[in-house]
């Protein structure tokens, strides 16, 4: 009879352990998606708006030696990422291509313009910089107009400052939930064993040696579980940087590195504070009250 009441206090036990574990590394796992989420939202912006041109369309006057130049002076600007001159015969074609026929039959000739697209850098890539670049490239009398989609950016803008804030608030959220899950998952496996507490104070057990195993158990359970939150999280980071290539998601090391660090330390410590005060709590308690 007593062998079978161990065997089902063991089983007991290693279901707690087990619901403690999966617990942490869930909870860890969608903590540290987050954090990526958190760490690339910038790059996600700053890939988009790099994929917006600025078009610097040229008269039929301007000489190949200034429309050289400018490529040039433009390609070396601190707000370039890439400078293309595109002929206004290569704008036909691609014209053409797009429409499905060949516009010149009907026309004659050829109404397009000479242009460069100029690809910027992403912080440079706002409203108010961008009215500056455009008045600079203006000031050249072989250029006619410049173009981009003012509309677009605005809106590009105002999205990112917007989900920017929403991350920050849902991290700080989530950041809070987690430590309460982990929180009552380690106070439920130290709740089954409130009479065994209990009774080594009873015999003179001091408060910081019967706490000392039960701390050590959970920052293992926390460790074990934070190791499997990090498994997942290099599958999914890697998956995604094999879907998403131009993110290069995996070209800030230092930051990776100190995000899983961050998740693997916020395991452990939740684990051990967790732990630290669900045992003070049935230490203070009176025997009669540990039914309740």
């Amino acid at each position: 009879m007593a062998s079978s009441f161990e065997k089902y206090q063991k089983r007991r036990l290693i279901s707690s352990y087990f619901s403690v574990v999966i617990s942490i590394s869930l909870v860890l796992f969608l903590l540290g998606l987050l954090g990526l989420l958190v760490l690339n939202t910038k790059k996600v912006a700053d890939h988009f708006k790099e994929k917006i041109a600025l078009t610097v369309y040229l008269k039929d006057t301007a000489k190949e030696v200034e429309i050289t130049e400018l490529k040039q002076s433009l390609a070396l600007a601190e707000y370039t990422k890439t400078a293309t001159f595109v002929s206004k015969e290569q704008a036909a074609e691609e014209h053409a291509a797009t429409i499905g026929e060949n516009f010149m039959d009907f026309l004659g000739y050829n109404p397009l313009q000479n242009s460069i697209d100029v690809y910027m850098l992403a912080d440079y890539v706002s409203p108010t910089k961008l009215e500056e670049i455009t008045a600079e490239i203006m000031t050249k009398d072989f250029v006619d107009e410049v173009v981009y989609d003012k509309p677009l950016i605005a809106l590009l803008n105002d999205n990112v400052k917007k989900v920017s804030l929403w991350v920050l608030i849902i991290s700080g959220m989530f950041l809070f939930i987690a430590v309460l899950l982990i929180n009552s998952s380690i106070r439920l496996s130290v709740y089954a064993k409130r009479f065994t507490i209990k009774t080594m104070q009873m015999v003179g057990a001091t408060k910081s040696f019967i706490r000392r195993p039960f701390i050590w158990k959970s920052v293992r359970l926390g460790m074990v579980g934070a190791f499997l939150a990090l498994i997942g999280m290099g599958i999914v980071l890697y998956y995604l940087n094999l879907s998403f290539p131009e993110l290069q998601l995996l070209e800030d090391k230092i930051l990776l590195v100190a995000l899983f660090v961050g998740v693997f330390l916020i395991g452990v410590f939740i684990s051990w504070l967790s732990t630290f005060f669900a045992t003070q709590r049935f230490l203070n308690l009176r025997t009669d009250e540990l039914y309740y």
